[in-house]
């Protein structure tokens, strides 16, 4: 291939600002949405529209600081490297385990919304079948390489964005009348009483599971380095987010004015709510397969990126070497084996929990992908060179963090999932001190070596100090 040939491959994976923002549309909206919101509703109200616009917001601060970071400097490692030399490798650590801990959740909210729509159809199946189903699927695929489901993953991206325009289109039409009536009447919550029927108070507690829908914004981060121009990754993530904002506004408005408040639930859908009519019985039903694909989709997505961050965990030395080895060069199996554990604790959870392991789980996820959004927030502010603007948005990016962390402490939904979420990250530190520890000694005990063996050699009185401490002298043979 000469150089000509080599450079339109290499133009050809470059991306233009509005596929970026496309793709990340496709990526970001997931089971943190079509569940999550109903449970947003439920704990906030109506008014949760509100922390859907403030959580964008912080998205977008999140996503700046670390498409600037990529622009400026390109790592491999990302927003993991970017704290490792903002404050050390402790913060390396500390930012790639939080991130493995993120998605291991994540994955496990995926899997517990899946077995949820499944129950849509099978209602007397227990849960942890289907979340066992659908991590072995998903286990496979991984397994095997992701050569021909990148292909499926576009398509499935399709199928996601058609899902959101049928139910826009199928909603209006119920409202407007233009076919049958829907299960429940349309009211249009106009007082504060409708609007915050859990106060204000209310409100806060649903304000990470508005930050939950905007998840995997890290992702698109990380792939601002593949933009033809990168200095225009923020134009890409500002019309992302505001696509984003307008898709969530109008289908949870929609949702929030078809279904009264009460109906809201943690275990079914808003949308497959809002769309039930008994002249259109199939429709609910065909929502339904459509979520559990798209589901699917973000879940196999969240366990590439847990085995790829326990490899390179393992490649820098933050994880045991074995994490990094392939069987046969090829298949990633020892890394996936811990991860099936993580994968096993979460279906035990839904044995165990099964009216309440969504929330829980959900809440530790959302908190720790925060946590890991607070460390690229903070990170920016050691390695880019701002303004005064850019600082405030830095510290306001971190101020809507902290709101949505502190909102948990005030609902017995999300409360348990703090406390997960909380004990995760000490456990975190704990190995981090560990291994800090072990370090250490390591080199010390490196150094005690090398200064006894120079000691050895300056005794030996073959060393020859004044052409410099490195200048060894052989001795010389007695020719007699």
């Amino acid at each position: 291939m000469n150089q000509a040939s080599r450079n339109s491959k290499n133009d050809e994976k470059k991306l233009k600002w509005w596929q970026l923002s496309l793709l990340g549309v496709a990526g970001t909206i997931g089971t943190g949405y079509f569940l999550g919101s109903g449970l947003a509703v439920s704990i906030g109200g109506p008014a949760v529209l509100i922390a859907y616009i403030l959580a964008a917001i912080g998205t977008y601060i999140v996503f700046d600081a670390l498409s600037r970071m990529t622009a400026e400097q390109p790592e491999q490692g990302s927003f993991r490297s970017y704290a490792k030399n903002a404050f050390g490798s402790w913060a390396g650590f500390c930012s790639g385990w939080v991130y493995w801990f993120s998605e291991l959740l994540i994955m496990g909210s995926q899997l517990t919304a899946l077995s949820i729509f499944s129950r849509f159809w099978f209602p007397a199946v227990p849960m942890w079948i289907f979340a066992a189903g659908f991590a072995l699927l998903g286990l496979v695929i991984v397994f095997f390489g992701n050569k021909g489901f990148d292909r499926v993953e576009n398509v499935l991206a399709v199928i996601k964005i058609a899902a959101i325009l049928m139910f826009l289109i199928i909603a209006a039409s119920l409202l407007a009348g233009w076919i049958g009536g829907g299960k429940y009447t349309p009211k249009v919550p106009l007082n504060y009483t409708a609007l915050f029927p859990k106060g204000g108070v209310g409100l806060w507690s649903a304000f990470l599971f508005a930050f939950y829908a905007y998840g995997g914004i890290e992702v698109l981060g990380i792939m601002s380095n593949r933009l033809q121009k990168p200095e225009d990754a923020p134009k890409a993530g500002k019309v992302m987010l505001i696509a984003l904002v307008i898709v969530y506004i109008l289908s949870i408005g929609l949702a929030v004015i078809m279904v009264p408040f009460s109906a809201f639930n943690s275990k079914e859908s808003p949308f497959v709510l809002a769309l039930s009519s008994d002249h259109l019985a199939f429709v609910p039903h065909l929502f339904n397969g459509v979520l559990i694909v798209a589901g699917f989709s973000t879940m196999t997505a969240s366990l590439y990126a847990v085995t790829s961050m326990m490899i390179t965990l393992s490649q820098e030395g933050d994880a045991p070497k074995l994490f990094s080895r392939k069987w046969k060069d090829k298949y990633p199996f020892y890394a996936l084996t811990l991860i099936t554990v993580g994968i096993t604790a979460a279906v035990v959870m839904s044995l165990l929990l099964p009216g309440k392991v969504y929330e829980y789980i959900t809440t530790a996820a959302g908190l720790m992908l925060l946590y890991n959004w607070s460390f690229i927030l903070l990170s920016s502010g050691k390695l880019l060179k701002g303004s005064r603007f850019s600082t405030i948005k830095r510290w306001l990016g971190l101020l809507l963090i902290g709101l949505a962390v502190t909102g948990t402490l005030f609902h017995s939904l999300s409360r348990p999932g703090l406390y997960i979420s909380l004990l995760l990250v000490t456990l975190i530190a704990v190995c981090d001190w560990i291994v800090t520890r072990v370090r250490k000694k390591h080199t010390v005990d490196t150094d005690k070596e090398a200064s006894k063996g120079n000691l050895l050699l300056e005794i030996q009185g073959i060393i020859d100090y004044s052409k410099g401490p490195t200048k060894i002298i052989r001795p010389q043979k007695n020719k007699t």
